[in-house]
């Protein structure tokens, strides 16, 4: 990546890398490594492991801070909310991440710069990236204002917490089945799991939701039905 392209995006970021071959890193998909291995030596994904950490930590002190009549399974219910894979991407696409995205051919020209997992990941490895760099103060500037509408999203919104008792409720009212959940996918790494869950009537899909638990996707596929039924 040139000079020019690095400047520009740390100027639509408001950042100043040190260490610029750190941002390039942030930069460079797995893909990328494997068709250049002489040019680029190691992915983002060590940084991704690293932001991944610092977005978690971030976003859970801000909850804990601003909301303070909340238990520890709530929180934890609203963090997952913020921190989904999908949030990120759509933060990374509001950022035009994805056009500094290094991939390989291949990912490139199967739509790779608009993919939710690279976009998600590039996020992560940017927080890692600014974190090596500048540190705990600097990365958590960073996390704060670029999730700043997320984060006052869940605020707002609170806890759907109650979305399975009220779906199974309004069934038993209108005279249908018992809601059913099943998995329709379990990915990421270990620590960072991310569940795709889908509740089932008389069996019939009504909405599906995701968590980095299997309650939590349950309870936001829940809300969906509602949501879909008011």
């Amino acid at each position: 990546m040139d000079d020019n392209a690095l400047k520009q995006l740390q100027d639509s970021l408001d950042l100043s890398f040190r260490d610029q071959g750190l941002l390039c890193l942030a930069l460079t998909h797995p893909s990328y490594v494997n068709e250049h291995p002489e040019e680029a030596g190691v992915s983002n994904q060590r940084l991704e492991f690293l932001g991944d950490a610092v977005i978690d930590l971030v976003v859970a002190r801000e909850l804990y801070e601003r909301l303070p009549g909340l238990d520890e399974g709530d929180l934890t219910e609203l963090r997952s909310q913020v921190v989904r894979g999908q949030v990120l991407a759509r933060v990374a696409r509001r950022l035009g991440l994805g056009r500094h995205l290094l991939l390989g051919q291949g990912e490139a020209s199967a739509g790779g710069k608009d993919r939710d997992s690279n976009l998600a990941a590039v996020m992560e490895a940017l927080v890692g990236a600014v974190f090596v760099d500048r540190g705990y103060a600097a990365s958590q500037r960073l996390v704060s204002r670029i999730l700043k509408p997320e984060l006052a999203q869940v605020r707002a919104e609170g806890v759907s917490k109650d979305a399975k008792s009220q779906l199974q409720e309004r069934m038993q009212r209108d005279g249908r089945g018992t809601p059913g959940y099943q998995m329709v996918s379990a990915e990421g790494p270990p620590h960072k799991r991310s569940f795709t869950m889908q509740v089932v009537v008389d069996g019939q899909a009504l909405g599906t939701g995701q968590g980095s638990r299997r309650v939590d996707a349950e309870r936001h596929a829940a809300a969906q039905a509602l949501k879909a039924m008011e």
